[in-house]
């Protein structure tokens, strides 16, 4: 592997020539000059859309066969994979384990700068041994300028132990070359602050992440149309939301959709379930423990189609 202490060839590391007179800009100028930048970033999802279909694809395959998902980075990119991770269980009701995110330097490098903890190989692969990733399981390594060393001992211990890997980078294959199952090179170019990758990489990468968590939990039928029916009432907040998903796809009052919220232990997809079907609770979660927490599939199991969406 190439010398990874070799950085200044990589795209990220590049100067910007849009930004030569940065520290000479009005607050406007600046402003605009990263709306301008920051255009960047759709363009690179587009050119990556098929390695991202097949990670979705990939990972919603692994995950069906009891799989877990585990998100490896440090410093920004390491962040945005816990952050990711962490938004799973109140969105779709996941499982803490199902998604997880791995950072070099553990939980307080959420937190507080660790980046020289980034450099341990060894770090990286232990933590993988110390979650007993197994041959169901991806490893999504994350790492702008594509040569952390953290995120290749983990990438590499993955393999190893039959994981599928995913590599998420800003910069090209002929600058930095990796054998894993899905590359994705996300190609925002130089940062307005050179070698700043909380910036472009970092939007594209957290934009990546939304697609393929999301992606994957849609696949997965823990979406009815674009409702998340296996939304965590866990607050208020949450709460009115499961309440206004039940009232309008069933068009019930408030309180009617509450009482069938209730009935149904808080399980949104389980009481659309039961209002559509006329089942008891257990019947309808047995059904739908049978199509694996899907709704879609519940519902035509049960014999009900074409309901509002």
């Amino acid at each position: 592997m190439k010398n990874l202490q070799e950085r200044g060839h990589l795209l990220t590391e590049q100067v910007n020539p849009n930004s030569h007179n940065l520290d000479q800009l009005s607050s406007l100028e600046l402003v605009d000059l990263f709306n301008q930048e920051d255009s960047r970033t759709l363009e690179a999802i587009a050119s990556s859309r098929l390695q991202l279909a097949q990670a979705v694809d990939m990972t919603t395959e692994a995950l069906g066969q009891g799989g877990k998902l585990f998100y490896v980075g440090a410093g920004t990119s390491g962040r945005l994979g816990v952050l990711d991770a962490a938004e799973c269980p109140p969105t779709f009701c996941t499982l803490p384990d199902l998604v997880q995110g791995i950072i070099a330097g553990g939980a307080g490098a959420l937190v507080r700068s660790s980046e020289d903890l980034e450099d341990s190989w060894e770090d990286g692969s232990q933590a993988i041994a110390l979650r007993h990733i197994t041959n169901l399981d991806v490893i999504v390594g994350i790492t702008a300028g594509g040569t952390t060393p953290y995120v290749h001992g983990a990438l590499d211990a993955a393999k190893q132990r039959g994981a599928k890997t995913i590599f998420i980078t800003c910069v090209p294959v002929e600058q930095f070359k990796v054998e894993v199952d899905v590359d994705i090179r996300l190609l925002v170019g130089p940062e307005l602050l050179a070698g700043s990758t909380r910036l472009k990489a970092g939007t594209v990468t957290k934009m990546a992440l939304n697609i393929l968590s999301t992606g994957v939990m849609v696949r997965l039928g823990k979406v009815y149309g674009n409702r998340m029916i296996d939304v965590a009432v866990k607050n208020s907040k949450l709460r009115d939301r499961a309440l206004r998903i039940i009232e309008d796809l069933t068009e019930l009052s408030r309180d009617e959709a509450g009482k069938l919220l209730n009935k149904s232990d808080d399980s949104v997809k389980l009481a659309l379930l039961m209002h559509w079907s006329n089942l008891e609770k257990e019947e309808g979660n047995n059904i739908l423990s049978e199509q694996q927490g899907n709704l879609r599939a519940a519902l035509n199991k049960a014999g009900i189609t074409n309901k509002k969406e």
